[in-house]
């Protein structure tokens, strides 16, 4: 019975917070309270170890963290089995051994340097999975608020890992006040100063962010930008639809919104399908009708998704790690997924797509992977590892800098604030969303963006193929958003701003700090777990 009750405890944690996630319940204040039966959990296993071993938390916060990934995650399904599978095994995985090292602290350090551990523990790991290659910071704990700009526009100073210390901090303290009246008895009079820290630790951020949500004026800097939604379905645009209906039906929707005071207008990631190579752009003919287009209209710049290709020429050897081959001699040429700038010069700027979606885009660690190369999943018309920008690139015409973030990468709080620091003044992202149906993953992909927006106060023009175009203002509010499975252009008058937020100077400097602070408890930690063992022996 004990045992169907630790069970039942950890699934109600991953219930709550699959219920506070966006799109699957958006119920984020709960989440305040949705780690609290997992703690008590690992607070009944910790006082009965005659009973119970440490790997019993593990297999507890393994069903939590479990429940919750396939909770919120379950529409991948959709696009990748495979990709489904690794979210729910493999990052259930490092999240249980997170809480599983908090364990171990804590009967090693004691309980409160514990549960310290545990919320700088969890912050480190967050930090260290959007910089790996197994990168996946979809489920940022943070994220949680991603519907909720009015609670967190203190992101600009900590970015959304500030969420997820905020969520631990919280979580912790009500459960420490749970034990100390409803385990240990003791009268609530004794824990008033408890429950005014736990009180004010809740309602400071808030009414600070309330305050600044109401109060923040964005500088007028207005830039007319024109967005395209095409609505293509993904699974036919690079095959049964042909590039010239593609690109006809984007230059019309263009020509519907476009006024003399237009400066950009933005089409969704690979609007141009067909994979061109860089060199011979000009024959292209989605480059073609944009020229086309920028003649009649030439005060215009034209931001767009292609799929690309460089080619290195003749080699025995791989001149690049994700370098593809043809032809006997072999021929080695790069695929990427592009975006590009067109405005009335002849220079055509580029950027490539650096932040890779796992299993479609990129084989992590190819030296030892390769082999493996062939089950990745084709999304996006290139298949197998794609090149990729080394860093953050920013377009620039005249005056204004523009962030041209590419689909996945915009889930990156630290990539995008590196646009920013490099000076982009507005921020572009374009998407192709509709691998995943109408659930809950263009839904939650849409409303990162709005924490991107706050974390850097940058105006947000987002272009999605499919799924959800819009504008997103400095403050995280969506504005003209599309509907789903809907084709049409949006006009809006964006405000640039050169002002560099906190957060924008610094990155995830919290990740960087808690990450380094990590490493230093789990070795004290094990060294006190080392010199047991040999006081034993």
């Amino acid at each position: 019975m004990q045992k169907l009750k630790l069970a039942g405890l950890s699934i109600l944690s991953g219930l709550l917070m699959g219920i506070s996630w966006p799109a699957t319940g958006n119920l984020a204040p709960l989440f305040f309270i949705a780690l609290i039966p997992l703690l008590y959990v690992e607070h009944i296993i910790s006082q009965n170890l005659d009973k119970y071993k440490s790997r019993h938390v593990f297999f507890a916060a393994y069903t939590t963290f479990f429940t919750f990934n396939v909770f919120t995650l379950w529409w991948i399904w959709f696009a990748s089995a495979g990709g489904m599978a690794m979210v729910a095994i493999i990052y259930t995985f490092f999240m249980a051994t997170i809480f599983y090292w908090f364990h171990t602290a804590k009967k090693r350090l004691g309980t409160k340097r514990g549960y310290i551990a545990l919320a700088v523990l969890w912050v480190g790991f967050e930090w260290l999975h959007s910089n790996w290659e197994l990168s996946h910071p979809w489920n940022t704990l943070g994220n949680t608020f991603s519907n909720y700009p009015e609670l967190v526009q203190w992101f600009e100073f900590t970015g959304v890992m500030g969420g997820t210390l905020w969520i631990f901090i919280v979580n912790i303290l009500l459960f420490l006040l749970f034990k100390n009246i409803f385990l240990l008895k003791e009268p609530i009079k004794d824990n008033i100063k408890f429950i005014s820290l736990v009180t004010a630790i809740i309602f400071i951020p808030v009414i600070y962010s309330i305050t600044t949500y109401v109060n923040y004026a964005e500088e007028e800097n207005p830039i007319e930008v024109v967005v395209i939604q095409p609505n293509i379905d993904p699974y036919h645009k690079f095959g049964r639809i042909t590039e010239a209906e593609q690109v006809d039906k984007i230059i019309a929707l263009a020509k519907q919104k476009i006024t003399s005071s237009t400066q950009y207008v933005v089409a969704p990631e690979t609007a141009i399908p067909r994979g061109s190579l860089e060199a011979d752009f000009e024959n292209n003919y989605g480059i073609i009708e944009i020229r086309k287009l920028i003649n009649d209209y030439p005060n215009i710049k034209f931001i767009t998704g292609i799929s690309s290709q460089i080619e290195y020429g003749i080699s025995d050897t791989k001149p690049t790690l994700t370098a593809r081959s043809y032809g006997n001699p072999k021929k080695w040429y790069d695929a990427f997924n592009t975006a590009i700038l067109i405005d009335k010069s002849s220079t055509i700027q580029t950027y490539h797509k650096s932040k890779l979606v796992l299993g479609a885009e990129k084989m992590p660690y190819p030296k030892l992977l390769a082999p493996l190369e062939s089950f990745a999943v084709d999304l996006g018309g290139t298949f197998g590892s794609l090149g990729a920008e080394k860093e953050a690139k920013i377009f620039t015409t005249n005056s204004i800098a523009i962030a041209p973030v590419i689909c996945y990468e915009s889930v990156f709080a630290g990539y995008c604030s590196s646009y920013v620091k490099k000076g982009a003044n507005l921020i572009f992202i374009i998407t192709n969303d509709g691998w995943w149906k109408d659930t809950p993953g263009y839904q939650q992909h849409l409303a990162f963006a709005r924490l991107r927006a706050i974390e850097n106060r940058r105006s947000i023009a987002r272009s999605a193929n499919t799924g959800t175009s819009c504008f997103i203002n400095q403050r995280g509010d969506i504005l003209q958003a599309t509907n789903w499975w809907k084709e049409g252009s949006i006009a809006h008058s964006l405000n640039s701003n050169d002002k560099m937020t906190f957060y924008s100077e610094n990155g995830d400097w919290l990740g960087r700090v808690l990450a380094a602070l990590s490493v230093i408890l789990l070795l004290w930690s094990w060294s006190i777990k080392i010199k047991e063992k040999f006081t034993k022996n």
